[in-house]
């Protein structure tokens, strides 16, 4: 399984390198379009910056997985929590199956009382 898993990483990387190489040329990546950019007040937020188009298309990436790793513990919070209420009863029942076992052994031998504890 090991290897299996390194031969993936490795046509992975081949496949990373190879976009990379095929794609070097610069763009240019504006934050707002031509229009919007020349009216009044919008100057301040407009950027432009020129960069590799291999590292814009890996930034893409980057940005939907960690966009999607957000969204998915967002939409799990609910199922988590539920998730240790539940541990947490289930916790406080075996407590409390405990406590009951030893309040009906309290007056028996410890002999008999283990055999009731068993089964």
């Amino acid at each position: 399984m090991r290897y299996i898993k390194y031969l993936f990483l490795a046509a992975l990387a081949v496949i990373l390198i190879s976009v990379a190489l095929a794609n070097r040329g610069t763009v240019t990546l504006n934050t707002l379009p031509e229009g919007l950019r020349e009216m009044p007040g919008m100057g301040v937020a407009s950027y432009s910056i020129e960069l590799p188009l291999y590292l814009v298309i890996f930034i893409g990436i980057a940005a939907g997985l960690l966009i999607g790793f957000v969204w998915e513990y967002l939409r799990e919070i609910k199922h988590r929590s539920m998730a240790s209420r539940k541990a947490r009863e289930a916790r406080e029942l075996e407590r409390e199956v405990k406590r009951l076992k030893a309040q009906k052994n309290e007056g028996k031998d410890e002999v008999l009382a283990l055999l009731d504890e068993t089964g």
